[in-house]
């Protein structure tokens, strides 16, 4: 039985070029495609696929939270995720929204082929790049522990301070914003930078314009 695939990415040409791969795949059937995030979770319950290769960097709502939505509703469906960049934080967060593998476009060959079919048999799979960074960084634990990701992820007003940081506002402008102390907003930015191993404001800010925080 084929595994049924849905290609979810902004980018229609490559999308395209990506159909015609997969389709010449014994054993995978790609049964749709998506330009962004917004109707993941009623185009997966029209197609039922196995399997949804899911592009990181989307406008509107982006792979991670479209990766949260989707398995939040349907956690049998597995999720492939595919990014430009490979990105500590993009891996961390898509692993930890529930991405069954994560594969960089530039290896988007044999790389995709084999990580569809890993998480068809509902292994975790990181193409090699990813991987290596992932060790290099001393984050990658053991295969299917959430641990690692999930610690890293961003809490709900952590990511509220980084939007305002992005849109260039001080400590105490943000305190005022979210009612909360200008020393409360300094341990935020703290913990965000340590979360995401960025250093600087210009650091952060390109990194929330990418995952969609903030824009340009």
């Amino acid at each position: 039985m084929s595994i049924r695939t849905l290609l979810v990415d902004d980018h229609t040409m490559f999308r395209q070029a990506l159909r015609v791969m997969l389709e010449l795949e014994e054993g995978i059937e790609v049964v749709g495609e998506l330009g962004d995030g917004n109707k993941i979770v009623e185009t997966v319950a029209l197609l039922r696929p196995d399997v949804v290769v899911m592009d990181v960097s989307m406008p509107g709502m982006n792979g991670i939270e479209a990766t949260r939505a989707l398995r939040a509703k349907n956690p049998q469906i597995k999720v492939v995720a595919l990014s430009a960049s490979n990105y500590k934080q993009f891996i961390i967060e898509m692993m930890g929204a529930g991405a069954t593998a994560y594969v960089v476009k530039s290896a988007a060959g044999d790389q995709l082929v084999y990580a569809i079919n890993s998480a068809a048999k509902g292994k975790t799979y990181l193409c090699p790049e990813s991987a290596t960074l992932l060790v290099d960084s001393n984050l990658l634990g053991p295969v299917g522990a959430a641990t690692p990701f999930e610690s890293r992820r961003l809490a709900r007003r952590e990511t509220a301070v980084l939007e305002l940081l992005a849109q260039g506002k001080s400590s105490p402008q943000i305190g005022e914003l979210l009612h909360i102390a200008s020393s409360t907003v300094d341990v935020h930015r703290r913990n965000i930078i340590r979360k995401l191993d960025l250093h600087n404001v210009a650091e952060l800010t390109k990194y929330a314009i990418l995952v969609g925080i903030a824009d340009l």
